[in-house]
């Protein structure tokens, strides 16, 4: 109850420190990774030869070749890993000298840093017409900043940049960049977005574009697929990339933390959000990379453990303002030694004000974790039946019917040639995560588990993974292989009972349900339903009936239903649990996260408690009371963390009493109370 309490204080208070950016005022200039004033203290700190910023100044000085020949191109291609590359190698290697030469000429008064960088913005302004190929929207965002941050140098000091040249520089920003970039990509990898957002933020600040900034800003927030830090860093500290290699994970956080930079830099604190998200993440990908194994949704990534230069920046950050982030320390003291800008432009003038100390971030432990564990957390009796893999479920599950017996699947890959008819009085058992029942995509049926007899009744399923992809290996990337690319129609579990009651005690536990593009779990017809301590996720996608009506929990006419310490997030189209003409339901300590539609859908229903849940970053509402021909009654929401979700906290139409109350929100759009509570019946339409 004190993390609890604890989560809840520090989102309040970065709610807070968000709030009052004062979005209305004037940029600061310079004022993208850096202030005026930030660059005199650090001036001050390398003349006096103060470590390490002299040794990173030194080193920056020599690795600069003032004698470069600049290339600039009209078209510039970037294939995937580089191939093609027509020019991407030219403007990487121009955009960072141009920087690099800035920053020099601020720091030495040197002006033929000033005239290098100057020279190399000049070359490209009025030859760069366009980016084409498949890494073009990433190569915008990884070189944008950089040449926005030398062009606020040069344009903020006594440089020699001609205005005709800054017009030049803008237009190529507004012609070339900022078009390719505005829509954002968040299909792809998180770390795409991440850049795009860095470089947006920096152009509009050069542009003096609030609209733009303000936009940039709420897509860091409240961006869809991967696009926000929501989708990127998970409440655990794991990233979306985690599964993928280490080096993109880190590009990814350093992305996102560089926006944050620059938006800090204009009085917007992106760092202090939901429990210093940011630095969770950081941390939890150092841990691993310094020789620690967090838990990890799916096998973490040995691939690409070298460490990148992403990490002074956010140690110092992190560490003025009194939080503890000891792996990025680690991180950030290996590779300090051979860093040279980013160790000085990692620095900040001293504020002034007295720091008090936060502790360490902690990951949120709410449902955490969740869904089938190393080992079986049942306790299988003497009796049950092993099934191993290769051998036939479903007749060990018809030996066991009507006696409450147990059939136990073996670790292993169980390739089930067609849909399992789960038989009344039985437990399906795994031995964990090893466990995984997987659909034969030659079956020609979509369900893993179907009710036997519509009077289905006492009946467990724990302990055990159901695969819903069309190919249980998810390949180095898993994004590629994400059930929103999928046209196959693939379903998890369906219980259908054919009346209200008709189905009864039935009981989900720790069990993992992934990838489905129909339902993840469906129970329809069923009193007495009990779902706890399960992983529902990335179920719920495009294939017929349509978007917005498969899920990864669907619950329909059940009454009597506990939804507990689970965790459902990542519906690509669907929500995370929805209740639809259900009755007496609890949904209590559940992570509902990242999903497309709502978070949590109740429609005509009563007697419902949403409690103690943490309800972030879903692409509508938080959570969703919803009117269609009676409404909703005896609705209560309260006690949950509900934040950063793009449409209102809670959105409720014509509930006869509903109860809203210390709820802790935080970033949910729409209006500054983040609740919309109507007395209309109001029908939601697309």
């Amino acid at each position: 109850m004190n993390k609890k309490l604890f989560i809840v204080l520090v989102i309040w208070a970065g709610a807070l420190l968000l709030g009052s950016s004062a979005t209305a005022q004037k940029f600061i200039h310079p004022g993208i990774d850096q202030t005026r004033e930030d660059l005199e203290y650090l001036k001050k700190l390398v003349s006096a030869g103060k470590q390490p910023w002299k040794n990173a100044f030194d080193s920056l000085k020599g690795k600069t070749n003032l004698a470069y020949v600049v290339k600039p191109h009209a078209h510039v291609l970037r294939g995937p890993y580089g191939r093609p590359n027509i020019g991407g190698d030219d403007l990487s290697k121009s955009a960072d000298l141009a920087y690099n030469c800035a920053l020099l000429w601020y720091l030495t008064d040197d002006k033929r840093y000033a005239d290098k960088a100057i020279e190399v913005i000049n070359a490209w302004s009025p030859v760069l017409w366009d980016f084409d190929y498949n890494d073009a929207k990433l190569l915008a965002g990884w070189t944008g900043h950089q040449f926005c941050n030398a062009a606020e140098i040069l344009r903020c000091t006594n440089s020699g940049w001609q205005p005709q040249d800054q017009e030049r520089f803008s237009n190529m920003l507004m012609n070339v960049y900022y078009p390719l970039m505005r829509y954002y990509f968040p299909q792809a990898n998180g770390n795409w977005d991440g850049a795009i957002i860095h470089s947006i933020l920096a152009i509009a600040i050069f542009t003096d574009n609030r609209e733009m900034f303000d936009n940039a800003i709420d897509h860091f927030l409240h961006g869809p697929v991967n696009g926000s830090l929501f989708k990127y860093i998970y409440p655990s500290g794991q990233c979306q990339e985690s599964m993928r290699d280490q080096a993109h994970v880190q590009l990814g956080l350093g992305e996102f933390a560089g926006a944050a930079q620059i938006a800090f830099t204009q009085g917007v604190d992106l760092f202090s959000i939901a429990g210093n998200r940011i630095a969770l993440g950081f941390e939890y990908t150092a841990q691993f990379l310094m020789g620690e194994t967090p838990h990890s949704y799916g096998q973490i990534s040995e691939r690409a453990k070298t460490l990148r230069d992403d990490y002074e920046y956010v140690y110092r950050h992190y560490t003025a303002l009194g939080v503890d982030v000891p792996y990025t320390k680690l991180a950030a003291d290996s590779i300090r030694a051979k860093a040279t800008r980013s160790v000085l432009t990692a620095v900040r003038a001293p504020s002034g004000k007295k720091v008090s100390r936060q502790g360490a971030p902690q990951p949120s432990p709410i449902a955490f974790p969740a869904g089938a564990m190393e080992k079986a957390v049942a306790k299988v009796p003497g009796n049950a039946v092993r099934v191993l893999a290769g051998e036939s479920i479903q007749e060990a599950l018809d030996q066991a019917a009507g006696r409450n017996g147990w059939v136990v699947a073996a670790a292993g890959l169980h390739k089930l040639p067609g849909t399992l008819k789960i038989p009344s009085g039985v437990t399906l058992s795994g031995e964990g995560l090893q466990t995984v029942l997987f659909l034969d995509p030659a079956a020609g049926v979509r369900e893993a588990m179907v009710n036997a007899a519509g009077d289905l009744h006492d009946v467990t399923i724990c302990d055990l993974v159901v695969e819903g992809a069309a190919d249980p290996d998810p390949g180095s990337d898993p994004n590629s292989r994400r059930s929103f690319r999928s046209t196959a129609n693939r379903g998890g579990i369906m219980f259908l009972g054919q009346s209200e009651g008709a189905m009864k005690n039935i009981r989900f536990s720790n069990l993992t349900v992934r990838n489905c593009t129909y339902n993840g779990v469906f129970v329809s017809g069923a009193e007495k339903v009990k779902v706890t301590g399960c992983d529902l996720s990335e179920n719920g996608s495009s294939v017929v009936p349509g978007p917005r009506l498969q899920h990864n929990l669907l619950l329909t006419h059940c009454s009597e239903v506990v939804v507990k310490d689970c965790r459902l997030v990542t519906s690509p189209h669907g929500s995370g649990v929805v209740l639809a003409h259900c009755s007496n339901a609890l949904v209590e300590s559940c992570e509902v996260a990242r999903n497309a539609y709502y978070g949590i859908l109740i429609t005509e229903s009563a007697n419902i408690r949403i409690t103690g849940n943490l309800v972030e970053g879903n692409d509508c509402s938080g959570v969703m009371a919803e009117f269609l021909s009676r409404g909703s009654e005896n609705i209560t929401v309260a006690n949950n963390l509900i934040h950063y979700n793009n449409g209102f906290g809670v959105e409720a139409y014509a509930v006869r009493n509903l109860k809203s109350e210390k709820n802790a929100y935080a970033g949910n759009g729409k209006t500054a109370g983040q609740e919309k509570i109507s007395s209309e019946k109001k029908i939601v339409m697309p």
